[in-house]
């Protein structure tokens, strides 16, 4: 390591503004920063150094992410296997099968589930991070800036969040929308007000709905079709879900088609909960997310309608089908883009919570709900924290005045 610290050193006065390489400053100090706490320190009080920064709090929810990738690879390609079984189908076809079929296709065998898995995340999450990484680096390049660390985030979430059978092309557009969309117009990382992932994965479901929805998208098995929990409760309630051979425990654990890192609600919960621990992710955004899925969902339970099953669809069920835990967990608890006063948060994520399952009851088209109540409380997070301050500013003064 001390011979590559040098390199980096040797290269550094070459990329400083009067450098002749200055203009590859952006992509010397990602590489710098992102493998050695940055050198630069504060002198004087209040400051002191820590060895957290904003590169390291990214890593940290990029780790967290790991168990959720394993279970990608696992699950995608357990529930290819298992469709193959069912439809007596020895192997698979495309380039992707080429590699798959090295060690079988075993539906009872982790490592051939795990190995046939990876050969729809990998490409895909491939894909995110060369396409958005370049559209980062361009940007920084342009504009003279360090390469915003927030990309290593977005770019797995994004990931996570598609179905295994989604075309690579689409996935390069989506991303790029959601990175100059979604983030880059406003100006990079901390400036935006809507979850870039977000904006890459609603641009797709919009642009291209076959390929974002429907039942032949979640099983990566060609002439298959198979509805999730999610899509099957749209129809019939939990009966429905039922009669697909789900049970809660089955969402829960992860063992039913769906996005790729959203079906098991376990590690999701397990991931969250150390990065609530670590301080990275808001407990008071997830309370506020659950407390208002449940009251909403209750509230709908007590009402009833002999025409839509949703009503009746109880509040553990919401959480484990679709993205919801995700969502929750991932999503709504954004840094940048959620609203960044205590009680704000609180609001925020109720709202949050309220929403999805608005979407999902009264909503017939659009069974799934989270992607879109999180984009829109970005949209209300700096409203509601104006309304908190400028509260608090008025008890303060009030209080002030009466003790003068």
């Amino acid at each position: 390591m001390k011979a590559l610290r040098n390199i980096l050193d040797s290269i550094h006065p070459h990329v400083m503004p009067g450098g002749k390489h200055e203009k590859w400053y952006a992509l010397y100090e990602a590489v710098d920063t992102g493998l050695y706490s940055p050198p630069e320190t504060t002198g004087v009080a209040p400051h002191v150094r820590d060895g957290i920064d904003l590169k390291r709090v990214m890593g940290y929810v990029w780790m967290a992410t790991f168990p959720l990738m394993f279970w990608a690879c696992y699950n995608a390609g357990y529930q290819a296997n298992s469709a193959m079984a069912q439809m007596g189908i020895e192997s698979a076809a495309g380039w992707r099968g080429a590699f798959a079929g090295w060690f079988g296709y075993d539906h009872t065998s982790i490592f051939s589930n795990v190995w046939h898995g990876l050969w729809y995340f990998l490409p895909v999450y491939l894909t995110t991070f060369l396409v958005g990484g370049f559209i980062e680096v361009l940007f920084a390049t342009v504009r003279g800036h360090e390469v915003n660390e927030g990309f290593f985030v977005t770019s797995i979430l994004f990931s996570l969040t598609l179905p295994p059978t989604i075309p690579l092309p689409m996935v390069a557009i989506g991303i790029a929308f959601g990175v100059i969309i979604g983030k880059e117009v406003f100006g990079g990382t901390g400036k935006n007000f809507l979850n870039p992932a977000l904006v890459g994965r609603a641009f797709l479901f919009f642009a291209y709905p076959a390929a974002m929805s429907g039942n032949a998208v979640w099983v990566a098995v060609d002439g298959y079709t198979g509805a999730t929990a999610l899509g099957a409760a749209m129809t019939g309630g939990i009966a429905a879900i039922a009669e697909l051979g789900f049970s809660w425990s089955d969402a829960f654990l992860g063992f039913v088609p769906g996005s790729l890192g959203e079906t098991s609600t376990l590690l999701i919960l397990l991931s969250g909960a150390a990065l609530m621990a670590t301080g990275i992710a808001s407990w008071r955004i997830v309370a506020g997310v659950m407390v208002g899925m449940v009251l909403t969902s209750s509230l709908f339970n007590l009402i009833g309608s002999d025409s839509n099953p949703m009503f009746a669809m109880p509040w553990y069920w919401h959480l484990v089908v679709g993205g919801f835990a995700f969502g929750m967990m991932f999503m709504a608890t954004d840094p940048v883009t959620a609203s960044h006063t205590n009680s704000g948060r609180i609001a925020y994520g109720v709202l949050i919570g309220i929403m999805v399952v608005l979407v999902r009851v009264v909503n017939p088209a659009f069974p799934e709900g989270m992607m879109l109540a999180i984009l829109f409380a970005n949209i209300w997070a700096p409203m509601i924290d104006y309304v908190v301050i400028s509260r608090n500013t008025k008890r303060r003064m009030a209080r002030t005045a009466a003790t003068a």
